[in-house]
């Protein structure tokens, strides 16, 4: 998976070396080019994991995009209220995912999210703890984290 990352990315410098301009937009161009190369070799070279994860990791940045937004619509709905009413709070969400680079990335999409941050990891690195501008259902939140993020993260690495 990952060498074929590195081709894919080694397609799109040549791209950019044959075309002579190495901006982003011609890079990134080239980089959808290499993925159509190899996804019409996918069966001899063995690359169809390649592409699965790829989809997947085009899903995981669809649901970040629309907690995102999500998220965002809740807080400004909450500050535009004459008269705030919150129950904020830090949950201690139990984590799955085990590597450095999971729960980082898991860490960091939930601080982006607007209206959540995330505030530290247990030692052991079994726990996350979450801050939230407004938790009324601690187990929802949990849940919801659970069912999205995490399991995305999941899908993609594993």
């Amino acid at each position: 998976m990952t060498s074929l990352f590195l081709v894919n990315i080694l397609l799109a410098l040549a791209w950019g070396a044959v075309t002579g301009n190495f901006s982003e937009v011609n890079l990134a161009f080239g980089f959808v080019l290499g993925l159509g190369a190899l996804y019409l070799i996918r069966e001899q070279v063995g690359t169809t994991i390649y592409f699965q994860r790829f989809a997947k990791g085009i899903g995981l940045a669809a649901l970040f995009v629309y907690e995102l937004v999500l998220s965002a619509w809740r807080v400004a709905v909450i500050v535009l209220q004459p008269r705030i009413e919150l129950q904020p709070g830090i949950i201690a969400f139990p984590l799955t995912v085990d590597r450095d680079f999971e729960i980082t990335m898991l860490a960091n999409l939930i601080t982006l999210t607007p209206g959540t941050l995330s505030v530290d990891v247990s030692e052991d690195r079994k726990i996350l703890y979450v801050h939230c501008i407004d938790v009324p259902d601690p187990q929802a939140t949990i849940d919801d984290i659970k069912n999205g993020f995490e399991r995305k993260i999941l899908e993609v690495f594993r």
